[in-house]
């Protein structure tokens, strides 16, 4: 179990934010595996968070879908309290700074990784938000610029100086892609420095992926991304297997699955927004096959989910009987 001021994860196995996936419809798929100690929301936009209606597509939740994080970007700390002010009518459980997004225009704008280059302004930043809620404040952070640990200490005893609660790491430099292997073992100086709670995120795809980062990091809990995109079942697997959690036996019945999911889409959202989000979830989802390509491809062409539909059954009549990687 982790425990953040008044919230108790457990198991303590957090979901990323992430552009296009994590909105209501996945949420409530993870929800019905088991295995999630914390959600969250796509990162969103502090400025124009405060003007959203809880039917936008960014803010569509169950009640089921809890504990839930909010995640802000933000660039202006001008911004902050009413943005602050809106998670706390949707009933948000938990706040998370965006420090860490590498992305140009993001960057541009002045936030994400841009944020933790002005130390100065970051400080004035944190203390703001800290200063306007009594929620769980988090934040999540990239190693930065290059391998430098005098650096990256002054920033985390910075972050929880100013009342970040916990802090998650993504073991990359802010230029490394993903196909980089991340660097758990720097997570670990992270903890090593701090009293807060440290949660370690990036390359995690498996239940040995999570095994071996925690022997490395030491972190005091996961964040899963993209491996849980591609293997909705992976917070089970992991919470079981690492974490003792008793949960339902699950079986891996991967239409199932994904047709849950589109059916969650439909419940969900509008119509215009079903197909852009079925084509997101596929490209990931399909790699849980050998010829997971034909999937994705398939339904990036379709024209309506009814067709996106039809075309997976027909993948899945041909090719269920592929075994599901390790």
């Amino acid at each position: 179990m982790l425990a953040i001021r008044n919230l108790r994860l457990n198991p303590p196995l957090l979901l990323a934010p992430m552009a296009g996936l994590t909105h209501s419809a996945f949420r409530s798929l993870l929800l019905q595996l088991g295995g999630v100690g914390l959600f969250s929301t796509e990162m969103l936009s502090a400025r124009r968070l405060p003007v959203e209606n809880a039917a936008s597509p960014f803010l569509v939740s169950t009640e089921a879908e809890h504990p839930l994080s909010y995640q802000l970007l933000v660039a202006d700390k001008a911004h902050l309290p009413a943005a602050i002010d809106k998670v706390l009518q949707l009933e948000g459980d938990a706040i998370d700074l965006n420090l860490g997004c590498p992305a140009p225009r993001v960057r541009y704008f002045g936030g994400g990784s841009r944020l933790v280059e002005d130390t100065d302004y970051l400080r004035q930043l944190v203390a703001e938000a800290r200063a306007h809620t009594s929620l769980p404040l988090t934040a999540k952070i990239r190693l930065g610029e290059q391998l430098d640990e005098a650096r990256l200490k002054s920033l985390c005893r910075l972050l929880e100086g100013e009342g970040i609660d916990l802090l998650t790491v993504h073991a990359r430099l802010r230029k490394e892609p993903f196909s980089r292997k991340p660097r758990w073992e720097w997570v670990g100086k992270v903890k090593n420095w701090l009293s807060i709670p440290v949660v370690a995120n990036g390359g995690i795809f498996s239940v040995e992926d999570g095994r071996r980062c925690l022997a490395l990091s030491g972190a005091d809990g996961l964040m899963l991304g993209r491996g849980a995109a591609i293997r909705p079942w992976l917070f089970h697997e992991i919470a079981s297997q690492l974490y003792a959690i008793d949960l339902p036996p699950l079986t891996i019945d991967r239409p199932a699955i994904y047709f849950s999911f589109i059916d969650q889409l439909e419940e969900r959202f509008r119509p215009e927004r079903r197909l852009g989000r079925l084509k997101e979830f596929t490209h990931y989802f399909s790699r849980t096959y050998p010829f997971g390509l034909w999937l994705a491809s398939a339904v990036q062409t379709s024209s309506s989910v009814a067709e996106a539909r039809e075309r997976a059954a027909d993948f899945f009549s041909r090719n269920e009987a592929q075994p599901i990687p390790a």
